[in-house]
């Protein structure tokens, strides 16, 4: 199991578990509205939980499954504002640009 038990309902959208930003900007552009419309209807409602869940861990504690619950929820961090404000994969009027991250925070 990727994700906490407490959060096996979540495990359908398992592909969302991706560890950096540019791989989690790659999948929201490679998916449909109607997928990330899926998975932000399914993990929106347990985020509140996730961040309890989480607490106050430091980073470099968390296990496995824990890692994933976290990148998970930055995933749906990243489906947010395509699904509540542009309605669109990409950021509106913004042609071919894109911004790429020279680091990633780390996780041990």
């Amino acid at each position: 199991m990727a994700l906490p038990a407490e959060f096996a309902d979540l495990e359908p959208y398992a592909d969302w578990i991706l560890p950096t930003e540019p791989q989690r900007y790659d999948k929201r552009l490679a998916s449909t509205m109607e997928q990330m419309q899926a998975f932000y209807d399914a993990a929106f409602p347990r985020l509140e939980n996730a961040l309890t869940y989480l607490g106050d861990t430091p980073l470099d504690e968390l296990s496995e499954p824990e890692r994933n619950l976290l990148y998970l929820m930055q995933s749906l961090v990243m489906v947010s504002f395509p699904i509540e404000l542009w309605r669109q994969p990409r950021v509106p009027d913004t042609g071919a640009a894109y911004l790429d991250l020279i680091i990633e925070p780390v996780v041990a």
